[in-house]
């Protein structure tokens, strides 16, 4: 599918997508516990090695991950019904607040000490919801234009994922454990809305003329 490099709408879209998967705002708490004892100096080294690890894990996703379903001989419809179903479960787990504790339960298991690429870059910032949705976006526009209009909300993403975790301690202030729990259901409204949008295009492509 080509789309004029003016066409904004389909990066901004890419763009609230990953904001809604991953939840940067939603992800203050768990990044605020993960870095507690951390100097100033840690925490901001943390902050920048774990959104430049997540970022170049969605780069990598973005360019070669179809190549590697087609390796595994699996097709970009099963892949995209697959990811709708991922991330369905990912919002209901949202919308439900075991998003949160889940994420908690990571941090518990584990041992070192070292946190900006395991747990903070992967699984949390760039997790199978995310890579999921990024690879079959890749799908949907796949000329090298639209890779580069992707690529740069990557980027983007990235930075309000630095931002918030840099604005941490006041965002919990301004916002509390209320406010932050709201944000996280609506996110998860708006990744289910998403979700289901995966799977009917998928199954509308492995049975056409099903749903219409």
């Amino acid at each position: 599918m080509n789309i004029s490099i003016f066409d904004l709408s389909i990066y901004i879209k890419f763009f609230i997508g990953l904001c809604a998967l991953v939840n940067p705002i939603g992800m203050i708490p768990i990044f605020t516990t993960m870095t507690h004892g951390q100097s100033v100096l840690e925490k901001q080294r943390t902050n920048l090695v774990a959104n430049f690890s997540a970022s170049l894990i969605l780069i990598i996703s973005l360019f070669f991950g179809s190549s590697i379903l087609n390796a595994f001989g699996i097709s970009i419809s099963s892949f995209r019904i697959a990811g709708g179903i991922l991330i369905i479960s990912i919002a209901f787990s949202m919308i439900t607040g075991e998003f949160i504790n889940q994420i908690k339960k990571i941090k518990e298991n584990k041992i070192s000490q070292n946190i900006s690429v395991v747990p903070l870059a992967m699984p949390l910032i760039a997790g199978p919801g995310a890579i999921s949705s990024t690879i079959v976006w890749s799908t949907y526009y796949s000329t090298w234009i639209n890779l580069f209009g992707c690529s740069l909300a990557i980027f983007l993403f990235s930075l309000v994922c630095w931002l918030c975790f840099q604005a941490a301690p006041c965002v919990v202030k301004i916002l509390g454990q209320t406010g932050i729990n709201i944000i996280t259901r609506i996110m998860g409204l708006l990744l289910m809305s998403l979700g289901i949008e995966f799977i009917t295009i998928g199954i509308s492509t492995v049975f056409p003329g099903l749903l219409n």
